[in-house]
């Protein structure tokens, strides 16, 4: 069972506080009817926590990427107390954190359950963020309130250009409302994340990067979508990849007919552009100079140090042939659409 799909919700508010293409947000609502509870990662500054809800009016807490594993807490616990309790749970996490729980459900009615994992790409050390507040804070005078990974904005028409989903914009957000942006590629956060250098040891090892999945739904970015699928491009505006790994899992997605709009896709094609699906993380072998110095210099030092500038060439592909460009030439040669 590998039922492939993607597209996007209707909804155009949900899709703007959406990190893709608001897939999660189809799915808890069409899913969750009566007698529920919702399960999901919240963050609380630098903090990130599992939480859950009675209520799916609330769900915006559980919206966006973190890009920091959560602290599980007695999440598993409540979520045998509700199963047992006859409710419905729909339980979204790490796929390290779907196998915990399927753990230690083992001998637990697990009818009532279902599973919504994102596709994962390892998480990074709470270490940093520890020190990048630090600096914030030293230099603003205020601590970090909230971080936007993954900042949309639809507005304006200067957020046209960049507040847009394949742009990944970080937005941070400081105790005084000062708030900041910085482009993926010029920040240092993400240039060392996506050469693994603050990874936990554990994802260089991780056994849930195979297509077998233990989660019924697995949620992820649209990768490779101007290449496969570019009438599903959507604007910019956010795609999301749906891969449903059991009948239960397809039977609740496909509720979401009415929410969501997008088609079937080719699963082999799909995965071709999601890493985590097919291999583990590279190990660096770096990895441990990066932490002592993490441990031991400046926020500023250890970022220059360690922080990789963009290319010429990299800066060529996002910006002056990158996806907007290849949409838009593809759709006034070839006649592609967009799927509204």
């Amino acid at each position: 069972m590998n039922y492939t799909f993607g597209g996007h919700i209707k909804n155009q508010k949900v899709l703007s506080e959406s990190t893709s293409g608001g897939a999660f947000s189809a799915i808890v609502d069409a899913w969750c009817d009566k007698n529920y509870v919702i399960f999901g990662a919240v963050s609380d500054g630098l903090n990130v926590y599992h939480d859950h809800i009675f209520d799916k009016k609330y769900l915006d807490k559980f919206r966006k990427s973190k890009y920091i594993q959560s602290n599980i807490g007695n999440a598993y616990t409540y979520v045998k107390k509700f199963l047992q309790d006859g409710k419905k749970v729909l339980f979204s996490g790490t796929p390290c954190q779907i196998a915990g729980l399927k753990s230690f459900l083992l001998n637990c009615d697990q009818a009532n359950l279902l599973t919504v994992e994102v596709i994962c790409e390892g998480v990074p050390t709470p270490l940093y963020l520890k020190s990048y507040n630090e600096y914030i804070t030293a230099k603003y005078h205020s601590s970090v309130k909230s971080i936007d990974y993954r900042y949309k904005d639809f507005k304006s028409y200067f957020n046209h250009l960049i507040g847009r989903w394949d742009f990944q914009v970080m937005q941070l957000s400081l105790e005084n409302n000062r708030k900041f942006k910085t482009d993926r590629w010029f920040n240092p956060f993400w240039s060392i994340w996506i050469n693994h250098l603050m990874s936990r040891p554990s994802c260089y090892h991780c056994p849930y990067t195979t297509p077998e999945r233990l989660a019924d739904i697995s949620l992820g970015d649209l990768w490779g979508v101007h290449l496969y699928c570019p009438e599903l491009y959507n604007h910019n505006k956010g795609a999301s990849l749906i891969i449903c790994n059991s009948i239960k899992g397809k039977e609740a997605f496909l509720s979401t007919k009415d929410l969501f709009v997008g088609h079937e896709l080719n699963y082999e094609t799909a995965i071709r552009y999601q890493g985590p699906l097919r291999k583990r993380i590279t190990p660096n072998s770096d990895r441990a100079l990066f932490i002592q110095d993490l441990k031991s210099m400046p926020y500023i030092a250890l970022c220059k140090k360690w922080s990789t500038p963009p290319s010429l060439k990299l800066l060529w592909q996002k910006y002056i042939w990158g996806n907007r460009q290849k949409i838009l030439f593809w759709k006034l040669t070839k006649g592609f659409y967009h799927i509204h």
